[in-house]
């Protein structure tokens, strides 16, 4: 009676990875337990979740490599692998809540998530593109984007192309605070989204995204996505901020969501494999950190264990 947070299965949203084919279920193999899906085997991930009662999901595509260029061209493409999951997904679950990613990594053929010119990341050039990025989700049906690029200022032009063309009740999720962290590693194994070693661009993401020893720009960076119109504020990666997700709850009037990454599941996994931690146990003890922390939503590649227990 006196337990002051509690796990609900509406917590979660489950990202998911989407390729290109027929029947694909392909394991991840540094991601136990995730796979990468076709659109057909899709459907039937997306009535499993549904079935436990998981209410949202977040979508991911690898696209392939000779679809890939320095400007991302692909991800604004109305026939292209996301706006073609959006729309499967809403066929079979129309109930569901879809969040779609919305960054340029996997579609630039340097993988960085926005577009470079001599050697660096420009800013306002690759807003227009995730505008339209945003745009074409939301024609395909999306109810959320989720720019997760870290450019300045993208949330109040996304939110800007989306009421243009009468998409108002598309929501904007925005990763607002964004650490270049070493935990994103299986992620970008699971996407080939990783920065090419190539020379003169960087192969690492630190020009755009936050260094880890900072904290009150966090809560800048958040204030900042709140006044450009950003329903949802998300905090990346999980465990190593919990300090950031509390530092901003008692900042902001909106909702936080918080990122449980691919590296955190990964120690996990391995650690349980080894026997040397109770995966079930520590699992929870994870997610209910996240809500003592102040997050009102997690996304978790743990989404389906934990709400088979809390089921």
């Amino acid at each position: 009676m006196v337990q002051e947070n509690r796990l609900h299965t509406s917590d979660f949203i489950a990202p998911l990875f989407i390729v290109e084919g027929k029947q694909v279920k392909e394991p991840i193999p540094s991601m136990p337990g995730q796979f990468r899906f076709s659109l057909d085997t899709l459907q039937e991930e997306i009535k499993q979740l549904t079935d436990l009662g998981i209410q949202a999901v977040l979508l991911f595509v690898k696209v392939d490599a000779a679809q890939k260029d320095e400007t991302g061209s692909e991800a604004v493409n109305a026939n292209g692998l996301m706006q073609r999951a959006i729309k499967t997904i809403k066929d079979v679950a129309p109930q569901i809540l879809i969040m779609t990613d919305v960054a340029l990594d996997s579609y630039s053929s340097v993988g960085h998530d926005g577009i470079v010119d001599n050697g660096k990341v420009i800013n306002d050039e690759t807003n227009e593109q995730l505008g339209k990025m945003a745009l074409s989700h939301a024609k395909a049906g999306a109810d959320m984007v989720a720019p997760s690029d870290m450019m300045d200022g993208r949330v109040a032009h996304i939110r800007l192309v989306l009421d243009d063309a009468n998409f108002t009740d598309c929501g904007i999720m925005s990763y607002a605070a964004k650490y270049a962290s070493a935990f994103y590693g299986p992620f970008r194994d699971a996407l080939g989204s990783a920065p090419v070693d190539q020379q003169d661009i960087p192969t690492d993401k630190k020009t755009y995204q936050m260094d880890p020893a900072n904290s009150q720009e966090a809560v800048k960076e958040c204030l900042l996505d709140e006044a450009e119109g950003a329903d949802i504020l998300m905090i990346k990666p999980g465990l190593p901020y919990l300090d950031i997700i509390n530092d901003v709850s008692y900042q902001t009037q909106l909702p936080i969501a918080v990122y449980q990454v691919s590296g955190e599941y990964a120690m996990l996994k391995a650690a349980a494999e080894k026997g040397w931690l109770d995966h079930d146990a520590v699992m929870l003890e994870q997610l209910i950190a996240f809500k003592r922390a102040g997050a009102k939503m997690i996304a978790t590649y743990f989404a389906k264990d934990a709400a088979k227990i809390l089921s």
